[in-house]
C-alpha cells in the first residue's frame, strides 16, 4: 500500500514477473497445472519464503512474551511491573498500527518490512546484551518492550497488502487460513520453549527473538515479486499522512460489508477476550492445576489450527455465508457448554471445538476484505481494522473479570454465552450487508477507488503485461479483478 515518490519503488522488480508460460512449473511463478487449477501454495517459492519468516518471528514473539513477565518477577518481584512491560509493548504497536498502514500505501513495503523487523531485532537483541550484563535497568527494559511495540505496529500495517501482492486470488482464504494456523501452532510450541530457553539462561530466549526477526528481512529480500505500492503520476503532489489515513477510512464506508464487518469483529474479539480470561478461571474453578490449564489451553490451540485447516475447505464446499453462520452458532454452543461440563478435560474437549469454529470465522471475513480493497487502499483499511478490534479487546477481560467477582464464574460465562448468541443473531439481521459472502472467493469484484482511479490498473510499469488465466499473479495488481460498478456487500 505505501507508495514512494517516482522513480524510488523497486524500480528493477517488475522484469521479473515476465516469464514465459513455459516455465510454468517452477517454484515462484504461481502457474496453474495442466488442468488449470492453481498451484497449491507450498510450490510457490516467494509465498514459502514469506510464511517461513513470519512463522518464525511469530515462534520468537511467542518465546520472548514469556520470558518477559518472568524476566520483570525475578528483576523486581512485582506482578504490576510484569504486566506493565507487556502493556507497553502493547501500546507501542497500537499506537504506530494506522500509521504502518497509511506507510504501506505509500513507501516502499519491502522497504519497511525490512527496517522495522531490524528495530524490533535489534530491540530484543539489546534485552539480551542487557539480561547477560546481569541486573538490568527495569527503565530500560520497559523502554525496549515499547520500542519493539512501535516497529511491530509499522510491520503489521504492511503485512495484508504484502500478503496480496504474494498470493493468487484464487488461493487468498487458504493464505489467511495457514497463516492463523501457523501463528496459533508458533503460540502452542513458544510457551513451553520459551520456559526451556529461560532456564538455559535468562538472555537466551530474547537473543532467540531477536535472530528470529532477521528472518522476515531475510525473508523480504528474497522475495521476488514486486510488493509495491504501485507509481503514480502526481506523486510529488500527494496529500499527507492524515488525509491517506481519511481516505483510508472513505473506503470502508463505501461498503456495507466493510462497516459492518469491522464494528461486529471488534465486538466478537473483545467477547472472546473476556472469555478466554473466564476460561483459565473456571478451569481452575472445577480443580484444576497449573499443569492442567497448560494441557486444557494446549487443547484449544490445537482445535484453532484444526480451524485453520478446515476453514477454506469449507468455503468451497458450503460457502462463505454458511461457514460464518455455523461457526457463530457452534462458538455460541461452547460458551454455553463450558459452564456446565464438569471436569477440566471436558472443558478442553469444548473449547477445541470452540476454537475450531471461531477461525473459520475469521478466515471469512478476512479473505472477504482482502478481496474487495483496492490494493492501494489494503494497508490503511487492514490496520484501520486492526487498531479497532485491539483497541476494545481490553473491554472483554475487564468485563468478564468484573462478572465473574460480582456474579460468579459459571453466571459470568452465561452472559458471554448470551452475548455471542446476540452476535451471531445479528449475522441474520444483516443478511443484506452480507450479501458479497454469496460470490466465490476468487470473483468478488473490488471496490472502486474514491478518486475514480481504476483500482486494478495502476499506473505501474507493468500495466499493459497480461497473462492466460490461473497464472497467478503477473504484476503487482495481479491478483485484482475489475472494479465493481457499485459497492460490494
Amino acid at each position: 500500500m505505501v507508495r514512494s515518490r517516482p522513480g524510488q519503488d523497486e524500480p528493477a522488480e517488475p522484469a521479473e514477473r515476465t516469464e514465459p508460460a513455459g516455465r510454468a512449473g517452477q517454484a515462484g511463478s504461481g502457474v496453474a497445472g495442466p488442468a488449470g487449477k492453481p498451484p497449491s501454495l507450498w510450490r510457490d517459492r516467494d509465498y514459502l519464503v514469506w510464511w517461513s519468516g513470519e512463522g518464525l518471528s511469530a515462534l520468537g514473539t511467542s518465546v520472548s512474551t514469556l520470558a518477559f513477565p518472568l524476566l520483570m518477577l525475578y528483576a523486581t518481584g512485582s506482578a504490576a511491573q510484569a504486566g506493565t512491560i507487556t502493556v507497553l509493548h502493547m501500546l507501542g504497536r497500537l499506537g504506530t498500527l494506522v500509521l504502518g498502514g497509511a506507510l504501506s500505501d505509500r513507501v516502499s513495503r519491502r522497504a519497511l518490512l525490512c527496517l522495522a523487523a531490524l528495530v524490533e531485532a535489534l530491540s530484543m537483541g539489546a534485552v539480551a546484551w542487557l539480561v547477560y550484563r546481569g541486573d538490568p535497568s527495569v527503565l530500560g527494559l520497559d523502554a525496549l518492550a515499547l520500542v519493539s511495540g512501535l516497529a511491530a505496529g509499522l510491520r503489521s500495517g504492511v503485512t495484508s497488502p504484502v500478503l496480496r501482492r504474494i498470493v493468487p486470488k484464487e488461493r487468498i482464504a487458504d493464505a489467511t487460513a495457514q497463516g492463523m494456523g501457523r501463528d496459533m501452532l508458533a503460540q502452542l510450541l513458544g510457551a513451553p520453549l520459551g520456559g526451556l530457553l529461560y532456564s538455559v539462561a535468562r538472555w537466551v530466549p530474547f537473543l532467540f527473538d531477536a535472530v528470529s526477526f532477521l528472518f522476515i528481512t531475510l525473508g523480504s529480500l528474497l522475495i521476488r515479486r514486486p510488493l509495491g505500492p504501485d507509481r503514480r503520476g502526481g506523486e510529488e503532489s500527494r496529500p499527507g499522512l492524515a488525509a491517506d489515513v481519511k481516505d483510508g477510512l472513505r473506503m470502508i464506508r463505501r461498503s456495507d460489508y466493510l462497516v459492518f464487518t469491522l464494528a461486529w469483529g471488534a465486538v466478537l474479539n473483545a467477547v472472546a477476550q473476556g472469555f478466554m480470561l473466564l476460561f483459565v478461571v473456571i478451569v481452575q474453578h472445577r480443580g484444576g492445576g497449573p499443569t492442567t490449564v497448560g494441557v486444557v489451553t494446549s487443547m484449544a490451540v490445537a482445535g484453532g489450527v484444526l480451524g485453520a485447516v478446515a476453514g477454506p475447505w469449507l468455503m468451497r464446499r458450503i460457502g462463505a455465508r454458511r461457514v460464518l453462520l455455523l461457526s457463530a452458532w457452534l462458538f455460541t454452543a461452547s460458551f454455553a457448554a463450558v459452564a456446565v461440563v464438569p471436569r477440566p478435560w471436558q472443558i478442553g474437549l469444548v473449547m477445541m471445538i470452540g476454537m475450531t469454529s471461531m477461525v473459520p470465522m475469521n478466515v471469512v471475513t478476512e479473505s472477504y476484505e482482502v478481496r474487495l480493497v483496492p490494493d492501494a487502499y489494503l494497508g490503511r483499511v487492514a490496520a484501520t481494522g486492526q487498531f479497532g478490534f485491539q483497541a476494545v479487546q481490553w473491554t472483554g477481560p475487564l468485563v468478564a473479570g468484573v462478572l465473574a467477582d460480582v456474579l460468579g464464574v459459571e453466571p459470568a460465562v452465561l452472559i458471554l454465552a448470551a452475548a455471542m448468541a446476540v452476535l451471531a443473531l445479528v449475522l441474520h439481521l444483516a443478511r443484506r450487508r452480507l450479501t458479497v459472502l454469496d460470490t466465490p472467493l476468487a470473483e468478488v469484484e473490488e471496490l472502486p477507488a474514491p478518486d475514480g482511479t481504476p483500482p486494478s490498473e495502476p499506473d505501474g510499469p507493468h500495466v499493459e503485461h497480461r497473462e492466460p488465466p490461473h497464472q497467478g499473479p503477473p504484476s503487482d495488481a495481479a491478483v485484482l479483478t475489475r472494479p465493481s460498478k457499485g459497492e460490494a456487500g
